[in-house]
């Protein structure tokens, strides 16, 4: 069976059932790597952070900022959830919280020094965990790796950053 998908200002792309397959297959692949990755980043489970913290933690690392409304939104909880999670991690002396030098109704949440290390520790062990896999790669298979990482990544650029 062959679906056929257009895409506007673009070329017709067919998608067969094996393209489906090996979707299926590497997407699957990623999630096994990634459970497999997860249980060895020790900075991120002796962190003690719920999944919510750690959610917003990972953003204020990714903007350097945020307001309250802000995180509300990007979390997809109420401002006085985000209000109880920031506390916590103000408590945790992972985050501060600061008044927006453009509107002083507006309170900036950005990380601490601690907070960022924190991370960086957990960036640090995945990295160094997924450096550890490729080691085992041949150099034939990690050109191979190297080009398709770069195609998704073209990819992806061209479908989020537009």
């Amino acid at each position: 069976m062959t679906f056929l998908i257009t895409f506007s200002g673009s070329e017709e792309v067919g998608v067969n059932d094996e393209r489906e397959d090996l979707i299926t297959r590497i997407t699957e692949t990623q999630r096994d790597l990634g459970r497999l990755l997860a249980r060895q980043q020790s900075a991120l489970f002796s962190s003690n952070l719920t999944m919510r913290q750690l959610k917003v933690v990972v953003l204020l690392a990714c903007s350097g900022s945020a307001s309250g409304q802000d995180l509300a939104h990007a979390l997809g909880v109420s401002l006085g959830t985000v209000t109880g999670i920031v506390d916590r991690l103000v408590a945790q002396g992972l985050t501060t919280r600061h008044e927006d030098p453009h509107d002083r109704r507006v309170r900036r949440v950005e990380l601490t020094p601690r907070g960022a290390e924190l991370v960086e520790q957990i960036n640090s062990t995945g990295l160094e965990q997924y450096r550890r896999i490729m080691a085992h790669l041949d150099t034939e298979t990690l050109r191979a790796l190297d080009h398709v990482t770069h195609r998704v990544r073209a990819i992806a650029e061209q479908l989020y950053e537009h």
